[in-house]
C-alpha cells in the first residue's frame, strides 16, 4: 500500500509538472500573440489613418484649385461680354460654359448654379443632381461645402466676383482610385501583418518553449535535491539569468552535499568520540560488581570514571558550542575588548593545571584592544592555553605575548611541547581531530577545541594559523589575529547589515 501511494503521489507529481509546463508554454505564448496582435492592429489602423487623410487633403486641394479655375474661367467670359448682368450670362452661357469646364478640367462633370440655386448648366445633361440639394444651401452661403455620394465626392465651391456671389460651381470627383488604393493597401498592410503575427507568434512560441524548458529542467533538478539526489554541473547552459539560476541551484546543491556529508561525518565522529568514554565507565562499571572489595580497584575506577566522564561532559558543552554557532551567530555582541587583562586572567585560570604539570606560563603584552565578543574571547584564550599545556613536556614552558601590527593585534601562544607533524597541519582545525590519540585520551582532549576557536575567531572577523616551526625547534606556535577596535568595529557593522 505505501508504494501504490507513493507511484501515485509520484504520478501526480508529474502531470502537475505536465501542466504546468503546458500552461506556462501556451499562456506566454498567446499573450505575446496577443501583444504582437495589438501591435499589428494599432500599426495598421495609424498607417490607414494617415493614408485616409492624404487622400482627403489631396483631393480638397485638387478640387478647390479646380474650383479656383473655374471661377477664374467664368469670370473672364463674362468679362468679355459685359452687356448683360451676371445673372442673365450665367443663364445664357451657363449650358456652355459648363461644357467648356468638363474638358478644361480633364473631363470633370461640372455642374453650374446661378445665385437662387437653379441649375444654369451641366456638362453632363443627363445626369440628376437632386441629392445635393441641403449641400448646394449651404454653398449658396459663401462657404465651401462637399459630400460623398456612393463612389463620387460632390464638390461645390461658391462663385465670387468683385460683385459678390454670383453662382456655385459643382465638381464631381471619382473616388474609385482612391478608394482601391485605399483597399489594396489594408489587404497589404492584413496580409503582412498576418504574416508577421505568424512568423512572430512562431518565434516566439520556440523561445518561450525552451524557456519553459529550461524551467522545467531547474524544476526536475530542484526535484533531484529535495529527493537526495544531489547534481554537481549546472542543469542548464545559458548566458542570462536563468543560466546565473542554474549555476545558483547547482552550486546550492554542492553545498547541501557537502554539509549533509560534514554532517555525516561529525555525527560519526561524535558518536565514537562519545563511546570511548562511555565504554570505559561500563567497563569500570562492571569490574566494581565483579570485585566489590578491592580497594585499589576502587580507588582507580572512581578516578577514571571521574576523568571519563569529564571529558564527555566537555565533548558535549563543546558539541553545543559548536551547534550554537551555527544557528545563532547573532548571538555576538561586539565590544571594546583589552586583550592584556584577558590573556592574564586566562593565564591565571590555567596556572593551577599547568603547576600540576610541571610548566610555566608567561605573559607579555602591549595595551591593545579589540572589538569583539568578550566571552567568545575568553573560550578562544582558554581553549589556546589549555592545549599548550595540556600537550605539553614537564618542565615546558607556555609564552603569550599581545602585539599591534597595522590595524590589527597579534596574539602568539607558543609551547615547548610535542609539536605537530606536517601532515597534521592541514587537518587541525577539524573537528574531533587530534595527532595523537594515545596523547588525547591521557589529557582528556576532545579534539574539538580548535575547531572551536577557528569558528569564533572567525566570527570576530579574524584569523588564526599554525606558524611554521624554526628548524630544530620544539613545540607549536598559534598565532591568532584580530581586528583592533576602529577597524572591527566598522567590519562588523558590515556583517550586521548583511
Amino acid at each position: 500500500m505505501k508504494g501504490s501511494a507513493r507511484y501515485a503521489a509520484t504520478a501526480t507529481h508529474r502531470e502537475r509538472r505536465k501542466g504546468l509546463r503546458f500552461g506556462l508554454t501556451w499562456r506566454f505564448s498567446l499573450a505575446l500573440a496577443a501583444l504582437l496582435l495589438l501591435v499589428v492592429g494599432t500599426l495598421t489602423l495609424l498607417v490607414l489613418r494617415e493614408i485616409e487623410v492624404n487622400q482627403r487633403e489631396r483631393v480638397e486641394a485638387l478640387l478647390k484649385q479646380r474650383s479656383e479655375l473655374a471661377n477664374l474661367r467664368v469670370q473672364q467670359t463674362y468679362l468679355a461680354n459685359p452687356l448683360v448682368d451676371a445673372q442673365t450670362f450665367l443663364r445664357r452661357s451657363g449650358p456652355q460654359l459648363a461644357a467648356d469646364l468638363g474638358s478644361l478640367l480633364s473631363g470633370a462633370h461640372v455642374v453650374l448654379y446661378d445665385a437662387n440655386g437653379r441649375e444654369v448648366g451641366n456638362s453632363l445633361p443627363l445626369s440628376r443632381t437632386d441629392a445635393v440639394r441641403d449641400t448646394l444651401d449651404y454653398a449658396l452661403q459663401g462657404k465651401i461645402a462637399y459630400e460623398v455620394s456612393e463612389d463620387q465626392l460632390i464638390y461645390m465651391a461658391p462663385l465670387m466676383w468683385t460683385i459678390g456671389q454670383v453662382g456655385v460651381v459643382q465638381i464631381h470627383y471619382s473616388l474609385q482610385a482612391d478608394r482601391l488604393f485605399y483597399d489594396s493597401v489594408a489587404a497589404g498592410m492584413r496580409n503582412i501583418g498576418i504574416g508577421a503575427l505568424a512568423f512572430s507568434f512562431l518565434l516566439g512560441f520556440l523561445y518561450v518553449r525552451r524557456v519553459v524548458r529550461a524551467i522545467r529542467s531547474l524544476h526536475l533538478a530542484a526535484g533531484d535535491i529535495r529527493e537526495g539526489r544531489y547534481i554537481t554541473e549546472s542543469p542548464v547552459k545559458r548566458r542570462d539569468e536563468l543560466g546565473e539560476l542554474s549555476e545558483g541551484i547547482a552550486y546550492m546543491s554542492r553545498e547541501i552535499k557537502s554539509s549533509f556529508e560534514r554532517q555525516k561525518q561529525f555525527m560519526g565522529s561524535v558518536s565514537h568520540e562519545f563511546k570511548t568514554p562511555l565504554t570505559s565507565i561500563i567497563a569500570y562499571t562492571d569490574l566494581l560488581d565483579m570485585y566489590r572489595d578491592d580497594p585499589q580497584l576502587l580507588e582507580e575506577a572512581r578516578a577514571n570514571m571521574r576523568k571519563e566522564a569529564d571529558r564527555l561532559l566537555e565533548m558535549v558543552e563543546k558539541v553545543l558550542r559548536l551547534s550554537e554557532l551555527e544557528q545563532y551567530e547573532f548571538s555576538q555582541r561586539a565590544e571594546a575588548v583589552p586583550l592584556r587583562p584577558l590573556l592574564e586572567e586566562a593565564a591565571r585560570r590555567l596556572q593551577a593545571k599547568a603547576t600540576q604539570l610541571g610548566i610555566a606560563i608567561r605573559t607579555e603584552s602591549e595595551e591593545v584592544t579589540v572589538m569583539a565578543d568578550r566571552e567568545s574571547l575568553v573560550h578562544i584564550f582558554l581553549n589556546v592555553l589549555d592545549n599548550a599545556v595540556k600537550y605539553n613536556e614537564p618542565g615546558g614552558r607556555v609564552d603569550v605575548s599581545c602585539s599591534m601590527r597595522g590595524g590589527n593585534a597579534i596574539v602568539r601562544v607558543r609551547d615547548t611541547g610535542i609539536g605537530i607533524p606536517d601532515e597534521a597541519r592541514a587537518k587541525l582545525f577539524e573537528p574531533f581531530y587530534t595527532v595523537s590519540k594515545d596523547r588525547a585520551r591521557l589529557s582528556g582532549g576532545t579534539g574539538l577545541g580548535l575547531s572551536l576557536v577557528k569558528r569564533l575567531v572567525l566570527l570576530q572577523g579574524g584569523a588564526i594559523e599554525l606558524l611554521p616551526s624554526a628548524s630544530g625547534a620544539r613545540g607549536v606556535t598559534f598565532e591568532i589575529t584580530l581586528p583592533i577596535a576602529s577597524s572591527a568595529s566598522a567590519a562588523h557593522e558590515q556583517r550586521l547589515q548583511r
